[in-house]
Formats: C-alpha cells, structure tokens, sequence
C-alpha cells in the first residue's frame, strides 16, 4: 500500500507538521463482501486498489521510558518499488472533543537498504507482519481493509498465516496540523459504514 507523502505542497523555512486522523475496527471474515460493496458505492474508485505489504516494526531503546519505533513498509506485489519508513507520534486521544484518534505522522520513500540502516543506527526489529487487502479512496480520506498475517520465516513472506478470522479497517487523512474539521468529515464518513463495520478512535498503549 502506497503511503501519502509527508507533503505535497512548497515549504518554506521549514517542514509542514504533518497530522494523521484515524478510526478503526474491524469486520468478520463472512462480512468483507459486503463492506466492499458499500465502499464501491461511497467511495471515488470503484474497483479498489489491491495491496501486499510487509512491515518490520523497529525499536531504539535510549534513557527515555518508552523506546523510539519506526516502521519500514515495502510492497511485495511490486517489485522495484520504494521502501516507506515511517514515524507516528503518541496519539491525542485524551481530547475527547475530537471525533478521530490525532497523531503526527512522517512518511518518507527509502531505498532497499533501509532496514540495514536503520540496524547501524542501533536500531533493532521488534516484530514484522504481512499486510494483504484492498485500498478504497473518498477525496482525501483513505479507507484500508486488509487482513494481518503472521510472519513465521524471518524476512520473508513465505508461509505467512493469518492472525485472525477478521479484517482490520482503518479510514484515515493525512494533512497538516491545525485542521480539525477534517475530524469531523472522517466521522460523517464511517458513520455511513454501519451498522456492517464500528469505527472507532483506538489507543494503541490500551492493547499493549
């Protein structure tokens, strides 16, 4: 899956602080023909883009409570295509009067060796997992639904198995800080999505 980039307009004098609006949920296996039907009917492109990802979760344990993690994501389904490293912030969740989970996100393409550098910069990989599903876009929003699966040989896709009997659904945007109606446009959008799949704003600290 193709990330955004950081940013696609001129900057001056610096960088643009670039903010994710997230949901997400999930829906059984028995229910994904039926979300993807809604999606062809709400969303820009009716066929979905198919994606296969592989994503290795990197660690760098300094003085501070809790370790640096940034994560590098390359396509198996096209070969030659950019590694994305990628940082997410600690999620504004608190803030109750937003309608979606707030993080800063960076999102930039590497080369092939990105994992080898990341290693000599003291890095090292905490655990890796293989994404597969479809990519649907509405204007700015992204929606992903996708299912997660087990890597069980080091750096490879083969032999993969899911982890679960569900698919993971994020709807996201990425834009730069300050544009908090673009919460409220996320939440109209996934509110159209039920009663078949509950977005919700999730804390990732509450599943560790």
């Amino acid at each position: 899956m193709e990330a955004p980039p950081v940013t696609t307009m001129p900057v001056t004098g610096g960088t643009i602080n670039m903010m994710e609006y997230l949901l997400q949920g999930s829906i059984l296996d028995q229910g994904l023909d039926s979300l993807l039907h809604r999606l062809r009917g709400l969303c820009d492109n009716m066929e979905p883009e198919t994606f296969a990802d592989h994503e290795s979760v990197y660690l760098l344990k300094g003085q501070q409570a809790s370790p640096f993690v940034l994560r590098a994501r390359r396509p198996l389904d096209r070969p030659g295509s950019p590694w994305h490293l990628r940082y997410l912030g600690q999620p504004e969740a608190g803030d109750r009067s937003r309608h979606t989970l707030v993080r800063n996100c960076v999102d930039i393409a590497t080369s092939e060796v990105l994992p080898e550098f990341l290693q000599e910069m003291g890095f090292r990989m905490d655990h890796e997992f293989i994404a597969k599903g479809h990519l649907f876009r509405k204007g700015v929003m992204k929606i992903a639904v996708f299912k997660v699966f087990r890597v069980l040989v080091a750096g490879t896709a083969e032999g993969a198995e899911p982890l679960s009997l569900s698919y993971l659904v994020e709807l996201s945007v990425v834009a730069p800080a300050g544009q908090d109606s673009i919460a409220d446009e996320v939440r109209s959008f996934a509110e159209q999505l039920k009663p078949l799949v509950q977005l919700e704003k999730i804390d990732p600290k509450r599943l560790m």
